[in-house]
């Protein structure tokens, strides 16, 4: 398609400069609940309509009692279920740690997969999978993932014919990215190597040339067949890598011209020339990679590298809205997105782009 055409198309589908976006829909998912502090939702659209997310909870992140919760909201309701438990970090009678980053994905044959982590801080983090066959009414026992797979780390898988592509990353001998793929009639997981990365200013130490430091990428798929991932850095701005191969080997990692505050952020196609975005657009200061998490803004581009906002969710100086999930509800193309509030609650809000 030429540039010409790309440019009027882009106007007749309202994503220019004076992109319009209607919020359908923003509400609380839960009413104050027993556990203090929550954090990094995730949401499934399911194929009979009902809505599910998920999210840890506890006294704060890393604290012992933290769990794993869900909501669901049936098609066709206007509530939302109180939390429930699916899962928590008891390792025997005596040991008990904290649970983060749940993931929720929605398997061909109907059974809602939900990953997470268990561990006392980022480093002891091990990868655990429970199963729900009731459309997250109930779920099954926790399974351990296989030894060294820690499964999507933040952000949903992509189904990629036969194959689970679980975009996944490292903190421990600095970020680093990679990705864990399953095969749906082996049954059997392997990963890719560290996806190298090009150099860039540290923006922890100043002057010097580091690695682009990646970690929580989200997959979004381009025209012609090709992957690409928006990942969170500690450079000020977002990074990315493209796949050409369905997700086996990756480019090297590079900054784009997109802001990062150090937040999580999400990404998803919503048709083939349409992607969205939910990040933070904050580009922090040389030296500063904590800047707050606020506003939180939804943006939207057709070729993954040029991003227009198309509406803020929140702001609020000194606030933190962070760590969204998004989904497109495949019945409409309208997109499911949750967030974390204050660190207090989970937001859910329905975005027509």
């Amino acid at each position: 398609m030429s540039k010409i055409k790309l440019i009027l198309l882009g106007f007749l589908l309202g994503i220019g400069g004076c992109a319009e976006a209607q919020i359908l829909c923003k509400e609380f998912v839960y009413e104050p609940h027993a556990f203090p502090s929550c954090h990094a939702s995730t949401i499934a659209c399911l194929q009979n309509g009902d809505l599910v997310t998920a999210f840890f909870g506890g006294s704060y992140e890393g604290s012992p009692d933290v769990c794993i919760w869900v909501c669901r909201k049936p098609a066709g309701s206007d509530h939302w279920t109180e939390p429930a438990m699916a899962a928590d970090g008891v390792i025997n009678d005596t040991l008990r740690k904290a649970c983060y980053n749940p993931v929720l994905y929605q398997m061909p044959d109907g059974e809602l997969w939900l990953f997470f982590k268990i561990g006392s801080c980022v480093a002891d983090w091990s990868g655990w999978l429970t199963r729900s066959r009731d459309n997250g009414a109930t779920w099954s026992p926790r399974e351990p993932l296989p030894d060294g797979f820690l499964g999507p780390i933040k952000n949903k898988p992509e189904l990629i014919g036969n194959r689970l592509v679980c975009p996944s990353s490292t903190e421990s001998d600095g970020w680093k990215i990679h990705f864990e793929i399953y095969d749906l009639d082996t049954h059997r997981w392997h990963k890719t190597p560290d996806i190298e990365a090009e150099l860039a200013p540290s923006l922890q130490e100043l002057g010097r040339i580091t690695p682009i430091g990646a970690i929580q990428p989200s997959i979004i798929r381009l025209a012609g067949g090709t992957l690409q991932v928006l990942c969170r850095t500690q450079n000020g701005k977002l990074a990315t890598s493209y796949s050409h191969d369905n997700g086996e080997s990756w480019s090297r990692v590079e900054l784009t011209n997109v802001p990062n505050n150090c937040s999580g952020t999400d990404a998803v196609t919503v048709n083939p020339i349409l992607h969205a975005l939910v990040y933070n657009p904050v580009q922090s200061e040389l030296g500063d990679y904590r800047d707050p998490r606020t506003p939180l803004d939804v943006a939207t581009s057709m070729d993954g590298i040029y991003w227009n906002k198309l509406v803020t969710l929140e702001h609020e100086p000194g606030s933190e809205f962070s760590y969204p999930a998004v989904v497109v509800d495949p019945r409409d193309s309208t997109l499911h997105i949750t967030y974390t509030w204050k660190r207090q609650r989970i937001v859910y809000a329905h975005v027509k782009p």
